[in-house]
């Protein structure tokens, strides 16, 4: 078996902030209102039956939502379950994605203390970062987020930033390269914001247009170029590196299946992927099915091949081999199916037009 992350969601779409853009908030819907956290018979399920595996390295990604809603307890067990069941000689990843409003000293210090990898979601400086990012009571959380930080840095945790590409930042790339720059970040990751309303069935006016993509990446490039590669890690980047060095993304954005991961919510469910955690891609439930199973279950592997039925103008595109159609998410934006045109697909062809040849060679250099 291809060995796969499990991206846990272990308080479903709960949070303790509510950032306007989130699409997971609306998992409600499915999951029902009021709360929700995974308790530890289902924990304990999806942790015996995936270190059985024959895996060398086991990854857990803990995700919401908000993860640290849990609390401190939870994950205190979750390490001692991956110890207990875990095989002499196998690895254990854990990455926490986190808005960071709770990590505290006692976080921080079981954080360094597993070697858990957290990803801090910040969308630049105050005046970018706070008119989505703001707590129920409407207040902008770059100050908590900016204080994490620097607890997260006391405590030597180790730690990236995820940064969501909306409206509001996406045209000013040089002042975040700056601002991430001046902090110091070393390790950066920027995702696209592209939604509809359910309501009007049209683009919400905080997603971003392939051209405002486009001219980021561009821009983006040249600072990070100039700046030097070694220096600084943005994932994309990274990834087509890695697809050049040895033939396999490390984004699965650009992958050629999508069989990555499965996605495990609070109370067991399984989906293929957290942007199709609908009931047509429920793969069954932890308690009832290994995860082994569920991973070769025949809807997965109907949704993995989806990957691969690009659009007829992808096949005479000359990019088809290292975009491979792009997220299917972001294929069906205009309502068109897995094999529509991404939506992105003017932004990628303006970036690998601008910056392939450069990334082959720093690749060539490696």
């Amino acid at each position: 078996m291809r060995p796969f992350t499990l991206l846990i969601k272990p308080s479903g779409p709960d949070c303790n902030i509510a950032c306007k853009y989130c699409f997971y908030s609306g998992k409600t819907d499915i999951f029902g209102k009021g709360r929700h956290r995974m308790n530890e018979k289902v924990l304990e399920r999806l942790v015996s039956t995936y270190m059985e595996l024959d895996f060398q390295v086991h990854c857990f990604a803990w995700q919401g939502g908000e993860p640290t809603l849990m609390g401190l307890d939870f994950y205190t067990k979750a390490v001692e379950l991956q110890q207990q069941y875990g095989k002499e000689g196998r690895v254990v990843s854990n990455a926490l994605q986190t808005n960071a409003i709770l990590l505290d000293d006692e976080w921080c210090k079981f954080l360094h203390e597993y070697q858990f990898l957290v990803g801090i979601s910040l969308d630049g400086p105050p005046e970018m970062h706070d008119h989505y990012r703001i707590d129920h009571a409407g207040r902008g959380t770059y100050d908590k987020v900016k204080a994490a930080i620097e607890k997260c840095r006391q405590h030597k945790v180790e730690f990236n930033i995820l940064v969501l590409l909306n409206n509001r930042n996406v045209s000013h790339p040089d002042a975040l390269f700056d601002f991430f720059e001046e902090m110091g970040i070393k390790y950066l990751q920027f995702i696209t914001c592209v939604e509809k309303d359910p309501q009007t069935n049209e683009l919400t006016d905080y997603s971003i247009s392939p051209q405002q993509y486009g001219d980021f990446l561009c821009r983006l490039f040249d600072r990070w170029l100039e700046y030097g590669p070694r220096k600084l890690s943005i994932r994309l980047f990274d990834s087509i590196m890695s697809y050049y060095i040895n033939g396999r993304h490390t984004d699965c954005t650009f992958g050629e299946r999508c069989n990555d991961y499965v996605v495990v919510e609070h109370n067991g469910d399984v989906f293929c992927c957290d942007f199709f955690v609908e009931a047509k891609w429920k793969l069954g439930n932890v308690l009832e099915t290994p995860l082994g199973e569920l991973f070769n279950h025949e809807r997965k592997r109907e949704f993995s091949q989806r990957k691969r039925a690009v659009s007829n103008t992808c096949f005479v595109c000359r990019h088809l081999p290292i975009c491979r159609g792009g997220c299917p998410k972001d294929r069906t934006i205009h309502g068109g199916e897995s094999k529509s045109l991404n939506y992105f697909c003017p932004a990628y062809k303006q970036f690998f037009d601008h910056a392939l040849a450069e990334l082959m060679r720093i690749s060539a250099s490696v």
